[in-house]
């Protein structure tokens, strides 16, 4: 079952958003409020994994030029 990553709506300009993940069914509706408090919240979409088509030998998602791959600093391979 996925683990969806989740932020509240701030309901004012001093309220902070708050992250949280929930593990549920990919058929599950989007969480609309956070189980416990009742806040209004969203899910948060973020980056994913690339993946290997067989036989290949690059992955099918690069990374972008600004990020660590052209340092080093990540131990990948794509510079």
């Amino acid at each position: 079952m996925p683990t969806y990553v989740y932020e509240t709506i701030p309901q004012s300009e001093n309220e902070r958003p708050v992250r949280f993940e929930y593990k549920q069914s990919m058929n599950d509706d989007p969480l609309s409020h956070h189980p416990e408090s009742g806040a209004p919240v969203k899910r948060v979409i973020s980056g994913g994994y690339g993946f290997s088509v067989a036989g290949g030998s690059k992955s099918a998602s690069a990374p972008a030029p600004s990020s660590c791959c052209n340092t080093g600093g990540c131990g990948c391979s794509h510079n």
